[in-house]
């Protein structure tokens, strides 16, 4: 059966607006910085904004992979960072007294660490500036190396973020074909290893086909490799170039895997229709996660 065109009301959300919006808005332009809630087309750009909260996207615009899922533009970045933009994120993040911040980034196999070192410069940015800023990284894969891994983690990343995206059998038509689902689990197993008291999470995208078995077999794959928070969201094709949608999900469907991933063990779980990755929500249980592990 088709998938209708028009996305169920569950799906539909108000536009951006606000006098924070386009704050947020004016000071990224200024400061020559880019969020993944504008390159992903994010449906919770106008919650997350409106409430002051934004997910930077560092490293540039341009991805070295060609996800068939994602909407940010693919190319070759020929090996340039821009030397600023760690301490620009960080005068952003103390301008709007943000106490959480996300970062995350395109893939830059152009450069040898992945981006590794201009991860952690960003977080210690970040810190120096605004000590009470926790910062949760959302990183690429680093090809799997385990010292650009180490290099993310030693600047004290208050959540280490990696994304399996979807089950295995949808990886080779949905990722890039330099990424694998075994990769990023290896990735996800190894930020447990150098940091076993840290906090990892990943998170998967349902609506591409993927059958109920496949997903609890992803999570069971996610918890054995000891992730502590995992969200779960409906993919929507962010354009025609990308993947379709094969089904929208019900909300109670989502409700369900919530329980199922919590009876797994997962400490931490977002399931919604539109939650993703970097998801507000997600962030005020991780905050509540950490205190309790602080305070415990």
């Amino acid at each position: 059966m088709p998938v209708p065109r028009r996305k169920p009301p569950w799906l539909k959300v108000r536009p951006g607006g606000g006098e924070t919006f386009g704050e947020i808005k004016g000071t990224l332009r200024d400061l020559g910085l880019h969020t993944v809630c504008e390159e992903a087309r994010c449906p919770n750009i106008g919650e997350c904004w409106g409430c002051g909260t934004a997910t930077f996207l560092i490293m540039g615009e341009v991805c070295t992979r060609g996800c068939r899922f994602c909407a940010v533009a693919t190319g070759k970045p020929g090996g340039v960072l821009d030397a600023q933009e760690p301490s620009n994120v960080a005068k952003a993040a103390a301008q709007w007294k943000l106490r959480w911040v996300v970062l995350t980034s395109v893939d830059r196999d152009d450069l040898p660490d992945g981006g590794a070192a201009h991860f952690a410069a960003t977080v210690r940015a970040i810190r120096a500036r605004s000590p009470e800023t926790r910062v949760e990284v959302l990183t690429p894969d680093f090809g799997g190396d385990r010292q650009a891994i180490a290099t993310v983690l030693a600047a004290q990343p208050a959540v280490f973020a990696h994304n399996l995206e979807v089950v295995r059998s949808l990886t080779p038509r949905a990722r890039d074909q330099r990424a694998s689902y075994d990769r990023s689990l290896e990735v996800l197993r190894i930020a447990k290893d150098l940091r076993p008291d840290g906090l990892t999470k990943s998170s998967l995208m349902l609506g591409l086909g993927e059958g109920e078995d496949e997903v609890l077999a992803s999570l069971q794959d996610l918890r054995s490799v000891g992730v502590d928070a995992v969200t779960l969201g409906q993919y929507l094709q962010p354009n025609p170039r990308c993947m379709a949608v094969e089904r929208y999900v019900e909300p109670a469907e989502f409700e369900a895997w919530e329980a199922r991933a919590r009876a797994l063990g997962f400490s931490m779980v977002a399931s919604g229709p539109l939650v993703r990755s970097s998801y507000r929500a997600g962030e005020l249980a991780l905050q509540v996660l950490l205190e309790e592990r602080t305070t415990g």
